[in-house]
């Protein structure tokens, strides 16, 4: 299925979920926690990462806090 991660289009396989976008993202992109996730708009809660599924053309935002000062 293809989604779009931060603005970048990205392919997963069918039955893939949040947490398989999330570890994508930590891997190829190189993102580390602390993050938030949007589904869609949607804040999704970490907890739920595992049981939240994507379907094709879904938009995901992975967001890092900024910090300074």
């Amino acid at each position: 299925m293809n989604i779009v991660l931060n603005g970048q289009p990205v392919a997963l396989p069918d039955a893939a979920c949040v947490a398989d976008a999330v570890d994508h993202a930590t891997r190829a992109l190189g993102l580390r926690p602390p993050f938030a996730v949007a589904l869609n708009l949607q804040f999704v809660p970490r907890a739920q990462y595992a049981h939240t599924p994507l379907h094709e053309g879904d938009r995901l935002e992975i967001i890092t806090p900024i910090t300074g000062g």
